[in-house]
């Protein structure tokens, strides 16, 4: 190849790359908690919630302010959210692989397994700063029996924004305040479903 075609395939690799934009890394996860667990309401039953590596690994990127974009790890930064919705109803919670493995499932013990589906978006008003200023986040459950039948859905949405003046100390601002409400819905939808009780 000519030293011309080298640079020219070099010159559309760096303009793709600025066409792509930034992606700057965040996190999701958060120290807020549904409420605390109070033993004589809790469902006394063990669950299981099914999360493999390979969606732990998965990452999103989603669009921030200024024209850039910002990526996460949906299912590794929302594992705790996940859990503690699940501690705050029920006395006992194990993670498995995934609700498909017979002998995981028999293994654990439990009488409900919830396999969530996370689905991310974000957004900002801003064109000069890239923290994005409002996020959302939903977890649908498939939850199903230990012989793998489906026993009910549930789903949850958290929202959360916030403004330049709030998140120049904590750029994930807005998507951490949506980790810990959709946190809290998901408690409140388990909770109110009969079937699951």
């Amino acid at each position: 190849m000519s030293f011309s075609g080298t640079v020219r395939i070099a010159l559309a690799l760096a303009f793709a790359a600025v066409l792509a934009g930034c992606a700057h890394p965040i996190s999701l996860s958060t120290e807020a908690a549904p409420p605390q667990r109070v033993d004589t309401y809790l469902v006394p039953k063990k669950v299981a919630y099914a999360m493999s590596d390979a969606e732990r690994g998965k990452q999103a990127i989603t669009p921030g302010g200024g024209g850039d974009r910002i990526s996460y790890y949906p299912y590794r930064d929302l594992e705790k959210s996940i859990r503690d919705a699940l501690r705050a109803v029920y006395q006992d919670v194990v993670v498995i692989p995934s609700a498909a493995d017979a002998s995981a499932v028999k293994a654990s013990g439990a009488t409900y397994v919830f396999t969530p589906a996370i689905t991310t978006s974000s957004s900002s008003s801003s064109v000069l700063t890239w923290p994005p200023t409002e996020f959302t986040t939903e977890i649908a459950c498939t939850v199903t029996d230990p012989a793998g039948a489906e026993i009910t859905r549930v789903k949850a949405t958290g929202r959360g924004a916030a403004e330049f003046s709030e998140f120049k100390h904590d750029l994930a601002l807005s998507a951490k305040r949506a980790s810990a409400e959709v946190a809290n819905q998901l408690a409140s939808e388990i909770r109110r479903n009969e079937k699951l009780r």
